[in-house]
């Protein structure tokens, strides 16, 4: 029997998959969606790189909340399906993966479900498709394959089908028996997976997977009331098990269990600690770097300005609009070193450093700090430096709590002496995030430490597919976005020094921002023609918009609240700048598109 692996199932670029499959001597592949959408090669390309390997492509996957649905949303569900057809004609792939619903817009009405999957693969047989409809485990109404297979039986169209997957019939307890009741002429395919047992799901979550409160999602706050309510005097005791916290150091763990007790002891009205002093802005970004004419060149075609030097120390500042740059190019320190200002960089090239956040309190954020196990670093301060706290954040980040032409605070900006004749650019440009990755074991900290000492808000986490495995990420940042920084940490230990941290500069207009920043000698990340096809599938654009974003690199996303331009350069150290524009009250970070990029940068490295 013909042997067939999902490019999903392995690591890297999909041309490295498609050569470990073939040396493994499997027989085919299955071509996952967004394998083939962050890869340079075009489908046509694709298709040869196969067969020069012997490998057939014997399904593309997945398509995903199809039927069911409204008529306005299904009519939009059939042209995206008329685009990835075609896609599949020139890979040459003749089975598509559709899979049970999730979208709350789908309604529980099987014979709806039949009917529209039946027109769905008129349009697959026009393209000489074959459409293999799979259940499923948590889909929103169909959710097992004897569902599934009741639908297609139902629809009767020959060129749909079933698709069995053992891990989707087996985590739900079904009994298999009942496929021998399926013709086999029906079913168009079989997926096999293994997985540990349900009953392990809830015993491996607690032996290796707990986390000290505030670091997870569970009302821990909620519960201790209760206890206290009931009269409970004894002590408040932390018993944690995770896999993480038992390979990091003990005393840096013990210092971030203990604040974790601090803020919940503060959520219930036990003890009192210094306010928060919630940020509200970034003050500036340092970058420490061996070599400073990569960085100046990148900042220099960006539109940023040099326009003030550090009295004492050899850092100047770049300026542009409200965002401002300092790089460093001091003496070469250990990456994570308690230092001062400008006071040197690290030996692996260019980094982002530090971040200097605006505090309406300084002093207070600085209390508050200390009073959560986070003691200001020790700074040398020259004669007439000004007096400016810092502290470290879990992955060694100096976060410098700053005040800007203030009144009655120490300004920062005091310690630069401006270059005559230099003024920069007023237009609009900010610093609309900071993504910073992780250590994998500070990750957990990380995010408590941003909420608890800083007083930002941590949105829900998020995994992103990378070449290479999945990305864990997590976004705090002030309730109006005046601060955002989004936490990123690899899968395991390691897989954080691949990937680079960046600075996102908000601009009114990213399509102008990008073609003064080429025409002035920048280099944008080339991002694969496959993304933009795919792109026009899902959303409308005129022929000249759509071909701006392809010379441009732009990739697109919306929300809810509105839309989300965005395009990167090319990496300078382990620092790179993203381009955005958000429009109508866009809420994330195009997240979305994440894993195109991911495979792009490694593509260029």
């Amino acid at each position: 029997m013909r042997t067939s692996i999902a490019t999903v199932s392995l690591s890297g670029s999909l041309t490295e998959k498609l050569t470990a499959a073939a040396r493994a001597g499997f027989d085919g592949v299955e071509i996952f969606e967004n394998d083939l959408l962050a890869s340079p090669l075009t489908p046509e390309e694709v298709r040869a790189r196969c067969a020069d390997l012997g490998l057939t492509i014997d399904l593309y996957q997945p398509m995903r909340d199809i039927e069911a649905v409204p008529a306005d949303e299904f009519a939009r569900n059939l042209r995206r399906a008329r685009a990835k057809f075609a896609v599949m004609n020139r890979l040459g792939a003749d089975t598509v993966l559709v899979c049970s619903s999730v979208s709350p817009l789908a309604v529980d009405d099987d014979a709806l479900a039949a009917g529209q999957l039946a027109r769905l693969a008129d349009l697959a047989q026009d393209f000489g498709v074959r459409v293999a409809y799979e259940a499923l485990a948590w889909g929103r109404h169909v959710s097992t394959y004897d569902h599934a297979w009741r639908i297609v039986e139902t629809a009767g169209h020959p060129a749909l089908g079933t698709c069995l997957d053992s891990f989707h019939i087996l985590s739900r307890g079904s009994d298999p028996k009942a496929i021998g009741d399926i013709p086999g002429e029906k079913i168009f395919f079989l997926q096999l997976a293994d997985a540990p047992l349900p009953a392990m799901d809830v015993l491996q979550w607690s032996r290796h997977h707990r986390r000290f409160p505030g670091q997870g999602g569970f009302d821990v706050a909620g519960l201790l009331r209760h206890v206290l309510r009931a009269g409970y005097d004894g002590p408040l005791s932390l018993e944690v098990f995770n896999d993480v916290f038992r390979q990091a150091e003990a005393g840096p763990t013990a210092v971030d269990a203990r604040r974790s007790l601090l803020v919940l002891q503060e959520e219930v009205g036990l003890g009192a600690l210094p306010p928060p002093v919630v940020p509200t802005g970034v003050a500036f970004a340092e970058l420490v770097t061996p070599d400073a004419e990569p960085v100046t060149s990148l900042l220099g075609a960006l539109g940023f300005a040099r326009t003030a030097r550090h009295r004492s120390k050899p850092v100047d500042l770049w300026e542009r609009g409200e965002a401002r740059v300092l790089v460093n190019t001091g003496p070469a320190t250990l990456p994570h070193a308690r230092r001062g200002p400008g006071g040197g960089t690290a030996a692996d090239g260019t980094r982002l450093a530090a971040v200097g956040l605006e505090s309406p309190d300084p002093a207070g954020a600085a209390r508050r700090a200390e009073a959560l196990l986070t003691p200001v670093l020790p700074r040398r301060r020259a004669d007439g430096d000004a007096p400016l706290d810092a502290v470290s954040a879990p992955d060694g980040t100096e976060l410098f709590l700053c005040a800007t032409n203030r009144p009655q605070l120490p300004d920062w900006r005091a310690d630069f002496t401006d270059l005559p004749g230099i003024a920069a650019a007023r237009d609009g440009v900010r610093i609309d995030h900071l993504s910073l990755t992780q250590p994998w074991h500070h990750f957990d900290e990380a995010v408590l430490f941003h909420r608890a000492v800083l007083g930002l808000d941590a949105q829900e986490s998020v995994d992103v597919a990378d070449p290479y495995g999945l990305l864990r990420s997590r976004a705090v940042s002030t309730a109006d976005g005046a601060v955002r920084i989004p936490l990123t940490v690899g899968a395991a230990p390691g897989d954080d020094t691949a990937h680079a941290r960046h600075i996102a500069l908000g601009t009114p207009d990213v399509v102008a921002a990008a073609r003064r920043f080429t025409e002035a000698g920048g280099r944008l990340l080339p991002i694969p023609a496959n993304y933009y096809d795919d792109l026009a599938a899902r959303y409308e654009f005129t022929d000249a918009e759509l071909a701006t974003y392809r010379e441009l690199g732009i990739l697109y996303d919306r929300d809810a609240h509105g839309v989300f331009r965005h395009c990167y350069t090319r990496t300078v150290g382990r620092v790179f700048i993203e381009l955005v524009q958000r429009d109508g009250g866009y809420q994330g970070y195009g997240a979305a598109n994440a894993p195109v990029r991911l495979a792009a940068q490694h593509t260029a490295r």
